[in-house]
């Protein structure tokens, strides 16, 4: 059978422009060399910066920001296109090979229905009539298990929910009938529970209708469900290259080993002791202009130097809790008491000290940071501002808060874009740490950052947790973190409290459906893990 893909060799390249010097060229992809075959499915894993969606784009001899293929060869079905020219291209980007994106709902237009968007490509490229595009889009929502398929396309893209609106973009890729999709992170945004009915939907899709496809994530877990091979990556480079089997059951590179054991931290669970440091009573709340309550009887209870994981999907109230807690969103009922004290309910109201002991670090770092200060300027604002440090004793303070994150005095006058995204998250670690906070709220503090990277951030929180007795209120979807790092649980739904207690009971059975539904949903480092759970689904469905 001839091979869908080739790619040989494959150098990529692109202009780096450093603050305060010039201009270089950096190699962000050397050496790469991989087939792919109809039908079969290619993962490529590693952490950010490993070249994966780069190598994925120029599958359509594409490359976005400046990227430039300066070497090697792509052919695809036996024709290299890179010596094509523009117009060749042009032909078979959307036809011969379609692209889905990570974030669905900023790659549709808002202003037009799913249908037109999704058929757009296939009469473009002449594949097919109208008529028979949206025979084809019926068909396939009806494959990717989107609810009333014949007339799912006349919704608008914010009139669906992120995981159908994903589904929506595998059909807009899937109806020109390529020979090849890229999957680039198509489940990473999404919610463990949305996430394996993409999954499983994606793979079905593929196995139907035979196209091959490269698989793009930073989870081993996931793309172990769906691929056939899987190729590791590291800095542009090629570090293992096997079949599923041999790279999760046994890997032959310590970084490959690394991946597959990720997670592996043994957080014992705290006894509580003393009084909380935080307790949250009967608390309400709505948005302004809303009639409804997203938070309804909320009763909850965080120890000193201890974490409360707060879990639950998008929606639950997770973030909305913390919003309360923090004085953003006062409560319609309820009291947030704090360290022995009931705290204002506005945050205006609030003392210094009720801002200074409750500290946020947010999911992401890169917009959490002002990107025209150093990193000292960014720790150093709240010595500042809560101690009146200035001068020499700052900048000691700044650097013994760089020591604790792991990093030292060398990143003291770097900018947030010559950081990595572990590095930026440190940073803001140490910024909330500057204030001498007695609790921080950590908002999916882990969620955009790969595996590795998440696990050494973890590792810190811990070992930071014993060095400074701090509290974490711990907002997660993730239950890997939890099990990590977690001493007590509350998971949530639809604005309620479902199941609450230490770690030990609440991922203990008997459960209630819900907390079933999500512990069953993580993915696991094992073959055909996605298959049992769907099966195991059907017949529960089945009996009841």
């Amino acid at each position: 059978m001839a091979n869908v893909l080739e790619v040989k060799n494959l150098k990529i390249e692109a202009t780096v422009y450093p603050p305060g010097e010039k201009s270089r060229d950096i190699t962000i992809v050397n050496g790469v060399s991989f087939d792919l075959k109809p039908g079969k499915v290619l993962g490529l894993i590693g952490e950010s910066g490993a070249g994966k969606s780069t190598i994925g784009l120029s599958a359509m001899a594409y490359g976005r920001g400046g990227v430039r293929i300066t070497g090697g060869e792509v052919w695809l079905n036996g024709r290299d296109i890179l010596a094509g020219g523009l117009s060749a291209l042009r032909k078979l980007r959307g036809a011969e090979v379609t692209y889905v994106a990570q974030s669905a709902a900023a790659a549709f237009n808002p202003a037009k229905k799913l249908m037109e968007q999704i058929i757009e490509a296939s009469i473009e490229h002449k594949r097919c009539s109208k008529a028979d595009a949206e025979k084809r889009a019926i068909a396939l929502f009806e494959k990717l298990g989107l609810p009333d398929p014949e007339n799912f396309g006349n919704r608008y893209p914010h009139q669906v929910s992120g995981g159908q609106l994903q589904r929506a973009m595998t059909a807009l890729a899937l109806c020109p009938q390529p020979d090849l999709v890229i999957f680039d992170e198509p489940t990473t945004a999404l919610d463990v529970t949305t996430q394996i009915d993409v999954l499983a939907a994606i793979k079905d899709a593929i196995r139907d209708t035979g196209v091959a496809a490269l698989y793009i994530t930073h989870d081993l877990a996931v793309v172990a469900q769906v691929s056939d091979d899987i190729m590791v990556l590291q800095n542009g480079k090629t570090v293992e290259y096997a079949d599923v089997d041999t790279i999760i059951n046994n890997p032959a590179e310590d970084y490959t080993k690394a991946l597959v054991s990720v997670r592996s931290i043994d957080h014992k669970e705290m006894v509580p002791e003393g009084t909380p440091l935080l307790r949250a009573s009967g608390v309400n709340a709505r948005y302004s202009g809303t009639k409804f309550d997203v938070l309804k009887n909320i009763n909850l209870e965080l120890y000193p130097g201890q974490t409360l994981a707060l879990v639950g999907e998008s929606g639950s109230g997770k973030s909305t809790m913390a919003r309360v807690i923090t004085g953003l969103l006062p409560p319609r009922d309820g009291e947030i008491e704090f360290d022995g004290r009931i705290l204002s309910a506005d945050l205006k109201s609030r003392s210094n000290d009720d801002l200074r002991e409750l500290q946020m670090i947010y999911q992401m770092a890169d917009v959490a940071m002002n990107p025209r200060q150093t990193v000292g300027t960014i720790i150093g604002r709240p010595l500042e501002f809560y101690f009146g440090i200035k001068g020499a004793e700052k900048r000691r303070r700044i650097i013994e808060l760089l020591d604790e994150i792991e990093m030292g005095e060398a990143f003291i006058d770097r900018y947030p874009a010559e950081l990595s995204g572990g590095q930026k998250q440190r940073v803001c670690i140490a910024r909330a740490l500057a204030a001498k906070p007695k609790l921080i709220i950590c908002d999916e503090v882990t969620s955009a950052l790969d595996p590795l990277v998440a696990d050494g951030i973890l590792k810190l929180l811990l070992n930071l947790q014993k060095i400074e007795n701090v509290s974490y209120l711990f907002i997660t979807h993730d239950l890997a973190t939890v099990r990590a790092i977690a001493d007590s649980i509350a998971v949530m739904y639809q604005g309620r409290v479902v199941r609450y207690g230490p770690k030990s009971q609440v991922l203990e059975p008997p459960f209630d459906d819900y907390t079933d539904l999500l512990l069953s949903s993580v993915p696991e480092m094992k073959l055909g893990w996605l298959e049992d759970v769907i099966a195991t689904r059907k017949m529960e469905s089945a009996g009841n």
